[in-house]
């Protein structure tokens, strides 16, 4: 009974600190960012348009939130990403610039 309640808290604790996007792939996140992103974000917030992702009132918030973001830029801009690419897309974000660990 002790190893079966052992195993059950050392599933719950490793998922609990599993990283978001885990399966997804941040190098073909950041070709996709960098095809796709950065002008409009440098246009919008100077620079290399990461202001967008780093400013203080920013509204992504968790890694749900990022995924919803990055769904609804490529609906918004028509990109056509499926949604490895998508979640491509926010693991390489969240590794960069939000480090959200849920």
């Amino acid at each position: 009974m002790k190893l079966l309640r052992y195993l059950v808290l050392l599933f719950i604790s490793c998922n609990a600190h599993a990283e978001p996007f885990q399966a997804a792939d941040a190098v073909a996140g950041k070709v996709l960012v960098n095809q796709h992103c950065i002008r409009c974000h440098a246009a919008s917030f100077g620079g290399d348009g990461s202001g967008i992702y780093t400013r203080e009132f920013r509204k992504v918030k968790s890694s749900s939130a990022l995924a919803a973001q990055v769904r609804n830029c490529n609906t918004m801009l028509g990109l056509k990403w499926f949604e490895d690419e998508e979640l491509n897309v926010a693991k390489y974000l969240n590794q960069q610039y939000y480090k959200f660990t849920e």
